[in-house]
């Protein structure tokens, strides 16, 4: 399996039956609840709810669990021992932050694992009346994602064919990866470009009301997906409370 398809949205899995606008609510549920405290008790609920959805979004695999999850890993790693080293916080404090990051990270891991760019699209536009511009814009968006990781690829492939290498020194990987991140800036900005262009060719900021083909519909499982991550985010604050590490991040008076 590339890269490239390792990142896209993997067909037939469980979690692609649920709505995309019941999971983007979902997420909004858990990250509310992740925000308004700063314990550790929370944050591991909710991190140990989410990743018994992995399965259901077909990310099974060491390799692509690690794809798309490295970053996530990174920046809570790095925040953990930034927090640790210069905080007061203490171990706790630290664990809690770098959980609290991957409980906010995974839910759109998940999203962009399982589903289709198109119907997340239809789903914006029918159910929240999204304009048709910024529905399709997030469309390209998704779907320019693995390309990006193709190119990504493809540049340093290209740079290491022709000699130009780092070896183990920090510094030298550090300015390379700054080079390839700015090739592929340059190219994103001018795609985007070229894309904007052909939208307003299709009269997507026209104010026409447009029709949608394939539709969009909430089922019964869909509330209940949402319903039990509002049950998810009750078991955790109460927990947390139980525990006596509920440290709400906004205290009346």
């Amino acid at each position: 399996m590339t890269a490239s398809l390792a990142l896209g949205p993997t067909p037939d899995v469980p979690l692609s039956r649920i709505n995309p606008c019941a999971q983007i609510l979902a997420a909004v549920v858990v990250s509310v609840v992740l925000l308004a405290t700063l314990d550790v008790v929370t944050p591991a609920v909710v991190v140990a709810a989410e990743l018994c959805l992995l399965p259901a979004a077909g990310l099974t695999a060491p390799r692509t669990l690690l794809l798309r999850t490295w970053p996530l890993l990174v920046g809570g790693g790095t925040l953990a021992v930034v927090n640790l080293v210069l905080g007061d916080a203490g171990a706790l404090g630290a664990l809690g932050i770098a959980l609290r990051v991957v409980g906010l990270a995974l839910p759109g891991v998940l999203l962009v694992a399982s589903t289709d760019p198109v119907r997340l699209a239809d789903a914006l536009t029918v159910h929240w009346r999204f304009p048709p511009r910024v529905a399709v814009g997030s469309l390209a968006a998704l779907r320019l994602v693995p390309l990006l990781v193709t190119e990504f690829e493809t540049v340093r492939l290209a740079r290491r064919t022709r000699g130009v290498e780092a070896g183990r020194n920090p510094v030298a990987r550090a300015r390379l990866l700054g080079g390839v991140a700015f090739t592929l800036l340059v190219g994103a900005v001018r795609r985007a470009g070229r894309l904007a262009t052909a939208m307003d060719a299709r009269g997507f900021d026209s104010g026409v009301r447009r029709t949608n083909a394939r539709g969009s519909v909430l089922r019964r499982r869909d509330h209940l997906f949402v319903a039990g991550s509002v049950v998810v985010a009750a078991v955790a604050v109460t927990a947390s409370v139980l525990a006596g590490t509920w440290a709400p991040l906004f205290v009346g008076g």
